[in-house]
């Protein structure tokens, strides 16, 4: 009886280079901004597929040669890159091709791989960038007091420089990255759909104009309020929407987007082991990855997800790093952000204290028999200063008013404060406008109660003032997905 691999020389050698090219791409693990941190409660430390292609890689070449000192547990840095280039364009709208990173989470996976902590950068902040390999070989000039997406867009390139961002949070953080991982749109949309939907929730219904705030009306509904499932297209709105949600800053952004990545890991978790998800992942995943070169090869991927086999979805927490409004840009808090990477650093579990800095006294309750007391006001910014109306709602909140949405203006813009007001409603009005010196009073035909509308002559004022501070607790990727979902506006979609 003739063997199995009985036949023509060449038959045979074809089916051996068949079988070599299943072990080459045998075992390619997950790991991106979504996937990777899918793999901590994935519920398997390994997930060895047949994926198409290994991820592209950036080179090593840009890491600066001053690095911090390894320390216990491991950071792997997650960037999300908002190109507009190539496929990005039709799923990102606009025309710039230079990729910018849109969201940073700093993952530190604790030293019992057991726990972790992922930390969010606001892409406005202000840090020093060290110099950063550019594209001709050179090296860029040190930058002060610079937004810290200014470090991805180093280069002007639509790949973007990974390796400048790595530079800048090793200098910010004090804390050595061990890997890092670059996800774009096309990515996310793709990976999104792969796993069949996210569960995510609005706190109010969301426009085409909320999306997009150049349009000259509020366009179709693209949410409604409350819990829905998207993926592809829709889930990448959704993690994109800025305005008209709490104060419109991307502060209140990054919310939604720990609620969703939250969410993603516990569909994820909730179907176990199946190929026929995980293998679809993986399969969009390093279509339209970059990492590091340290994640190029599929071995060393493998001993990635291995070293994360054991942590559980109620042991990995979201912070961001502590922070205040800097005018139009964010600042970091001292001494609270030492704090945080001193604790990283050290691989201690993140005390109360760091994760939800003390209440600024602007946020503290109204006394009994506050002037505001019984008077419900919504906020509106009408200026382009990120974080008024959630600063003009801490101040109207301690008065003893009820704030009953935050928001940014739509229309024209108005010169100076405007308290606007229905029939029967000037007494109201005239007492918030007496908490905000120089507000103009406008009766309005609609009869919706009141309306403060921020003007450049609030912006003018608090900059002098407290700016607000982050006063939110660490999201735990157990929680509701409709908990915590916007700064200085509705939490919950109800």
């Amino acid at each position: 009886m003739p063997g199995r691999h009985s036949g023509s020389p060449g038959r045979r050698e074809e089916l051996a280079a068949a079988a070599r090219r299943r072990r080459s791409r045998r075992g390619t693990v997950v790991a991106s901004v979504v996937s990777a941190l899918v793999l901590l409660v994935s519920g398997c430390g390994w997930i060895a597929l047949h994926a198409s292609a290994d991820p592209h890689t950036f080179t090593a070449d840009g890491i600066s040669g001053e690095r911090p000192a390894s320390g216990d547990g491991q950071n792997i840095l997650l960037i999300g890159s908002d190109s507009r280039a190539g496929t990005n364009r039709r799923l990102g709208g606009g025309k710039g091709t230079v990729g910018r990173s849109d969201t940073t989470l700093l993952l530190h996976v604790y030293a019992d791989r057991r726990h972790a902590v992922g930390v969010s950068i606001p892409r406005d902040t202000l840090v020093d960038i060290p110099p950063c390999l550019l594209p001709d070989g050179t090296w860029s000039a040190p930058q002060k007091s610079t937004m810290f997406n200014g470090a991805f867009a180093t280069g002007l390139t639509a790949d973007g420089n990974p390796a400048c961002t790595q530079n800048t949070v090793e200098h910010l953080t004090g804390l050595r990255v061990d890997h890092t991982v670059v996800v774009d749109f096309a990515g996310f949309a793709a990976m999104t759909a792969a796993v069949g939907g996210v569960q995510v929730c609005l706190p109010q219904d969301v426009y085409q104009k909320d999306l997009s705030p150049g349009r000259a009306t509020r366009g179709a509904l693209l949410f409604h309020q409350g819990l829905q499932t998207v993926s592809g297209q829709r889930a990448l709105d959704y993690v994109r929407i800025r305005h008209g949600i709490g104060d419109g800053s991307d502060i209140g952004r990054m919310k939604r987007q720990q609620a969703f990545l939250a969410s993603l890991f516990k569909k994820v978790k909730a179907k176990g082991f199946d190929p026929t998800v995980l293998l679809p992942l993986a399969n969009a995943a390093v279509r339209s990855l970059t990492v590091d070169s340290g994640l190029g090869s599929v071995p060393n991927l493998l001993k990635f997800a291995l070293s994360l086999k054991d942590i559980d979805l109620h042991n990995v927490q979201f912070v961001t790093a502590p922070w205040r409004y800097d005018g139009p840009r964010v600042a970091l808090v001292h001494p609270a952000v030492d704090r945080l990477w001193a604790d990283l650093r050290a691989n201690r579990p993140l005390p109360a204290a760091t994760t939800a800095p003390a209440p600024h006294p602007s946020a503290t309750p109204a006394p009994t028999g506050a002037p505001g007391a019984g008077i419900s006001v919504a906020v509106d910014n009408g200026t382009t200063v990120s974080g008024l109306a959630a600063q003009a709602a801490a101040a109207l909140t301690t008065a003893g008013f009820t704030v009953t949405r935050t928001g940014n203006a739509p229309g024209q813009a108005p010169t100076t404060t405007v308290v606007e007001y229905g029939e029967g409603d000037q007494a109201q009005a005239a007492a918030v406008a007496r908490l905000f010196p120089g507000a103009r009073l406008l009766p309005v035909a609609t009869g919706y109660g009141v309306r403060l509308i921020l003007g450049p002559d609030y912006a003018g004022h608090s900059a002098s003032a407290a700016p607000p501070e982050d006063t939110s607790p660490p999201r735990s990727a157990s929680d509701s997905p409709c908990d915590d979902l916007s700064y200085g506006g509705p939490s919950s979609g109800g």
